[in-house]
């Protein structure tokens, strides 16, 4: 009986040691679900902020192309009213070099001067109105040959000018503002 007793109490110690280690294990596996739970928030916290980071990074690049765009549209909408008149005034152009083909041929007589002093007033008024729009003719001759500026049509041996030099002006250029509109048609020394 004494046996029975004893494994009777060795029993009942080892259940006690197991009822005593069970909240000791229940505490252990708490605290680490508790860390696992940690973790997985930091993780969560971590992923959030990236996003919010990429979300800002996109915030700030679309601001700027938005403000690119801001800049490139006022500027087109400055150039355009700038330029607006540029369709008109080409189409002036030839006009011009009419009227100044007209007043260099003039028939000689009485009524030839009062013809040519009329012909001279319209086209005065006519460069004048142009010349508010911005029109302004090109001074070739005697410059250095610019591409930018004029269109050779020929080379010629010239004693008065030194090589690459405008010497005839056939078709005059113009300038609207600070855009070429028509480049000058020009002889060239050679």
């Amino acid at each position: 009986m004494n046996i029975l007793k004893e494994e009777q109490s060795f029993t009942e110690e080892q259940e006690v040691t197991a009822a005593e280690q069970e909240p000791i294990n229940e505490a252990g596996a708490a605290e680490a679900q508790a860390e696992e739970i940690a973790d997985q928030a930091q993780d969560e916290l971590a992923r959030l902020k990236a996003e919010a980071e990429e979300q800002q990074q996109r915030y700030v690049r679309a601001q700027a192309d938005f403000d690119n765009f801001r800049r490139r549209t006022q500027k087109e909408k400055e150039e355009l009213a700038k330029y607006a008149s540029m369709k008109l005034v080409t189409e002036l152009v030839p006009v011009i070099d009419n009227f100044e083909r007209a007043m260099a041929t003039v028939p000689d007589g009485a009524e030839a001067e009062s013809f040519s002093k009329g012909i001279q007033m319209i086209f005065r008024q006519l460069e004048t109105v142009m010349n508010n729009e911005g029109l302004t003719a090109m001074e070739s001759v005697g410059q250095p040959f610019n591409p930018e500026f004029h269109q050779a049509i020929m080379q010629v041996e010239s004693d008065e000018y030194e090589e690459g030099i405008v010497v005839e002006e056939v078709q005059k250029g113009y300038m609207l503002k600070d855009k070429v509109l028509r480049p000058a048609m020009v002889k060239v020394s050679s």
